[in-house]
């Protein structure tokens, strides 16, 4: 064997280790952000703002839903969609990190934004009474978690009281 032939092998089996010790460095990173994301879910869902809905600022703001980081690590929710399904109304998150194990409250009306209550500052209801689903997307428009509620079959108290709090079916 030839000298050159010798140094072209090791030079190219030094490149082949490298390259595997980079992507296993990269794996567990991608993996573990994934793996976060994965914890974050719609919690809760006001769908009915109490009293009568005349359509002031309060009552859509007593119209929310409750979004969940199940994970002790903080999930950054830049660009994540939560979405109404019927209608196609649209809010997105912007600059907002959740904390581990921290809920933020996404309201229907107009307030001033916190690490607890987001507004969407929208001057109508968003969420049907009725019958709706609630989808909660990431910022690659992969569904994380979907919330429904007066589907056909599904008694009027599935989980959740009659005041309209918690989840419907799950998707």
């Amino acid at each position: 064997m030839t000298s050159s032939s010798v140094t072209a092998r090791r030079l190219a089996a030094a490149a082949l280790a490298a390259g595997a010790l980079v992507g296993a460095a990269a794996l567990p990173a991608t993996a573990a952000d994934r793996s976060h994301r994965e914890h974050v879910e719609i919690s809760r869902v006001q769908y009915d703002s109490p009293g009568w809905d005349n359509g002031s600022n309060r009552s859509l703001n007593n119209e929310w839903v409750e979004v969940t980081n199940n994970s002790r690590h903080r999930v950054n929710l830049d660009g994540w969609r939560l979405t109404e399904d019927r209608r196609g109304a649209s809010y997105t998150f912007r600059h907002f990190t959740l904390g581990g194990h921290q809920t933020v409250r996404v309201h229907t009306g107009v307030g001033r934004d916190t690490a607890r209550d987001l507004f969407q500052d929208r001057r109508d209801y968003v969420w049907d009474n009725r019958r709706d689903t609630a989808t909660l997307r990431n910022d690659t428009r992969r569904v994380v978690d979907s919330v429904s509620w007066g589907q056909r079959g599904q008694r009027w108290d599935d989980n959740r009281g009659h005041d309209g709090r918690g989840h419907g079916n799950r998707h």
